[in-house]
This record gives C-alpha cells, structure tokens and sequence, in this order.
C-alpha cells in the first residue's frame, strides 16, 4: 500500500488522536473502534490485516497495551514512503493519545484525591465503570468481527464466550487462558 499523505494529513491525524485521548476512559484500547473507523474505513490508511496486527502484537509484548497505537502510527507512516514516516507517525499518533489524557489524568487525580470524600466524586467513579466496560465490548467486537467470517467459526464463537463467562466469574489468571488458546490455536481446534 503506497499513499501520499501531506501535513494536513498528519495535522489530521494528530487532532483525532487527542480527541481520541480524551475519550479513552479505560485505557487507548477502548477507542479502538474509533481508530478503526478512521485509519480503515475513512481514511484507508492502514488495511484490516495491518490494524488486527498492530492491536495483538502490542496485546502480546511485554509493557503498556497503548504501544498498539504506535504500531498503527508506524504502519500509517511505512504506507506513506518507509521507515522515516514510519517515525513521523508513531509520533504523531503516541503524542496525540498521551498528552491530553496524561495531563488530564494528573490534574483530576490530584483534585479527586484532594476531594475523595464528596458523594458526588464517588458517584461519578462509580458511575464510570458501564462505560468503560461497554467501550471495552466495543474493542472486543471490532477485533472478533474481523476473524469470524460465518457460522463455520462457531469454535471460535464459543471459546470467546466460555473465555470471557471464565474471566468474569473466576480469579483464573489470563495467562492460562492465552495459553489454552495457543494449544487450541496450535493444533488448529478454532
């Protein structure tokens, strides 16, 4: 994939992804529906293979899940000439989701901390959680959805509820989960 991407472009790209940092309560992988809609389905910077590989490569390495984010700069940046705008993007788009929310993050942390005994500070941290489960449920579906193809994928229908029914309802650790579904992957069970 080749494109010509000029400064607006990567002024465009940065002012969604502040947007975008301002709404990802719960961590960056909760706008990923959003990133989807932009970088695939709007703008075709990227393709559906290069956006599934950027979110489970980063899911798969060691560190903050946001790297995922950088991935996607760095491929927007390699379809628009190599390795050099592949830094340019992760640039722009680590910036973009970092800034607002971090500093956000620190000034509320600090106020809430001061405040924490207000009834209406406790009311909002709890009135906060169904929204970040539902954007996390957004995240889950957009990543499924490119996977299962028909009802011929039941397999892997049923292992994402039993996994996330097990999740919910047990302290299992997800590192026994990831490996069941490496062994299950491995002799091509789903």
């Amino acid at each position: 994939m080749s494109l010509a991407l000029h400064w607006s472009d990567w002024l465009a790209m940065f002012g969604h992804f502040l947007l975008l940092s301002l709404l990802s309560i719960g961590g960056a992988i909760s706008t990923a529906p959003d990133m989807h809609r932009y970088l695939v389905d709007r703008q075709h910077w990227l393709t559906d293979p290069q956006f599934n590989a950027s979110v489970a490569i980063a899911q798969a390495a060691p560190g903050p899940n946001v790297l995922f984010v950088a991935l996607m700069g760095w491929h927007v940046g390699l379809n628009a000439g190599g390795p050099l705008t592949g830094l340019l993007g992760v640039l722009v788009t680590m910036l973009g989701i970092l800034l607002p929310s971090t500093t956000l993050t620190y000034l509320a942390a600090s106020w809430g901390h001061r405040n924490r005994e207000l009834r209406w500070v406790r009311a909002f941290k709890q009135g906060m959680a169904p929204i970040v489960i539902a954007l996390l449920i957004a995240t889950g579906w957009i990543l499924a959805s490119a996977n299962v193809t028909s009802l011929k994928d039941w397999p892997l229908i049923v292992l994402t509820g039993v996994t996330a029914l097990v999740v919910w309802r047990t302290r299992l650790h997800l590192l026994w989960l990831l490996g069941a579904g490496a062994v299950l992957g491995w002799f091509s069970w789903v």
